[in-house]
């Protein structure tokens, strides 16, 4: 016998508790939706969902739990984390300043779908919720590997759909934003937020 419905459907329901905790990705992905539009934050939520699925596999594989338990590793991880969500802020900051050049379509949405897959891949939370989490939702005594990653896609499915929402009604504001002086004043106070987030994002993985 493997996973049991209620076993997933008590996951289902952590899951979307956690998620629709504010946090690094829900902020990241409002600020992308309200100021670049939601074609750009569709793109970031793509890489979200990849950077989620690639580290949920190497938690079913182990290689999350390695991490967990090595000090060291998780800090470094931390560490750069908080530096690149930083460094987002103060691109941000540059773009309102110096102005955005038109970048082709396709090349915008490369653009955010790899700082959305960066951000979580070095994101040692992600890690330790997949080791943390989903043990306590596989049934003992049966095939580990498969439940785990059930479980894994169960999560990054959820928290797909919840990261979409955010970007579409965050993407209802856009219209706003169309006039160059207001756009410049919500990009730099957006970029103090991403930065201010950093910073909790550095205090909340703290250990």
């Amino acid at each position: 016998m493997g996973l049991t419905l209620a076993n997933w459907s008590a996951f289902v329901l952590t899951c979307a508790a956690i998620e629709l905790t504010p946090g690094p990705n829900m902020g990241y992905l409002a600020i992308v939706g309200a100021v670049d539009g939601r074609r750009s934050g569709y793109a970031a939520v793509a890489g979200v969902a990849l950077g989620l699925a690639l580290v949920g596999i190497a938690a079913a594989l182990g290689l999350a739990a390695v991490i967990n338990a090595s000090p060291l590793l998780f800090q470094m991880l931390r560490w750069t984390g908080v530096a690149y969500l930083l460094w987002l802020a103060w691109d941000g900051w540059r773009d309102a300043t110096e102005g955005v050049a038109a970048i082709p379509g396709g090349t915008t949405w490369l653009r955010y779908f790899r700082r959305g897959l960066i951000t979580n891949l070095l994101n040692p939370k992600a890690a330790v919720f997949y080791v943390a989490m989903l043990p306590g939702f596989v049934v003992p005594g049966t095939a580990v590997l498969p439940q785990t990653l059930i479980l894994s896609v169960t999560f990054v499915v959820i928290a797909t759909a919840i990261h979409l929402s955010i970007v579409s009604l965050a993407g209802a504001a856009r219209p706003v934003l169309e006039d160059p002086r207001r756009s410049r004043i919500v990009r730099r106070v957006l970029s103090v937020a991403l930065a201010l987030i950093a910073l909790w994002f550095a205090v909340d993985t703290a250990t």
